[in-house]
């Protein structure tokens, strides 16, 4: 009998490289600046340029005289990490605080635990996390929207759709305003017609899937939906829970990133419902008015149990018998 030799895999190379998915993210990513820069004006510029390049001199530094390793700062990861770093905080940060949020994000988020790929909690939520415990008068003191504004720390400033809400306030912006971003906010999450466009772009280009995305919006339109049902005097609409804070950034840019993330798709179905579940909650109980930044981290300890319990069937396996 004529033997048959099999190769290891894998047997096919789709052409996808590390590189060409971290750059087609950051291509995704750039409706969100232009908005953000129109709304924020210099300070929007400041506040990311500051985070790219903090974040790709750590990561060079860090490889360089610790790790010793191959150099990945061309990959586009570090940049990733600082444009989500930057998307995640106020246009008025001053510098030194954008840094120390750098320095976490790849120092502690990535490179402690080897890397791209080996880090078990997204890098620029963990850098986000630590600035708004550590500095929480300057992480929530959001300035007003002024198109193409030249003022950066002195800029005028006012509060979010999430801080009315928090503080009993029924007066919130029109529908239309928080679509295209008119409102207070980190600068890359207020618009989320850009956020949605990236959304597009990505599965166009099959960057990633619609499963974890769309799990948390459909969570949090069922569980808003029926807060706001039995009492829509205390609880807002789950429009008004879309369309404002980190919900859309996090869903399409930070839930979805490949090595904190499930799978196969019914792990991402339970990832996504837990980030939706977790948001809501957070956001109405808690003692933050946002949340996404919380959820996701909370399910990326989790992906490995899912990934675990959540596995594709092996090829040629027969069911189990009692």
């Amino acid at each position: 009998m004529e033997k048959l030799i099999i190769s290891p895999a894998p047997h096919i190379h789709g052409g996808d490289t590390v590189s060409k998915n971290m750059y087609g993210v950051l291509i995704a990513l750039i409706p969100a600046l232009l908005a953000s820069l129109y709304f924020f004006g210099l300070g929007a510029l400041i506040v990311t340029v500051t985070s790219v390049v903090a974040c790709v001199v750590f990561e060079y530094l860090i490889q360089r005289f610790l790790l010793k390793g191959a150099k990945t700062i061309f990959d586009g990861s570090a940049a990733l990490t600082g444009v989500l770093l930057a998307f995640n905080l106020p246009s008025n940060l001053p510098i030194w605080i954008i840094i120390i949020g750098a320095l976490v994000a790849i120092g502690i988020g990535k490179m402690s635990f080897g890397g791209l790929g080996n880090n078990p909690f997204n890098p620029a939520l963990v850098g986000r996390v630590f600035l708004l415990i550590s500095f929480p008068v300057q992480m929530t003191t959001w300035p007003v929207v002024e198109p193409l504004s030249t003022s950066y720390l002195d800029a005028a400033t006012g509060a979010t759709v999430l801080s009315m809400i928090n503080e009993g306030g029924a007066s919130f912006p029109a529908i239309t305003d928080m679509l295209i971003g008119k409102m207070q906010g980190s600068l890359g999450e207020v618009s989320a017609i850009a956020l949605l466009i990236g959304l597009v772009y990505m599965l166009i280009k099959k960057i990633i899937t619609w499963h974890i995305p769309v799990s948390i919006f459909v969570t949090i339109i069922v569980f808003a939906g029926i807060l706001h049902f039995v009492d829509p005097q205390t609880y807002v609409s789950p429009i008004t829970h879309l369309l404002t804070g980190g919900i859309m950034l996090g869903a399409i840019f930070m839930a979805t990133d490949y090595v904190t993330s499930p799978m196969n798709p019914r792990g991402m179905w339970i990832y996504g419902v837990g980030i939706g579940l977790l948001t809501i909650i957070i956001r109405t109980w808690g003692a933050y008015p946002e949340g996404v930044s919380f959820a996701i981290l909370i399910m990326n300890g989790f992906t490995p149990l899912i990934n675990y319990y959540v596995k594709p069937k092996r090829f040629g396996e027969k069911p189990k018998t009692n």
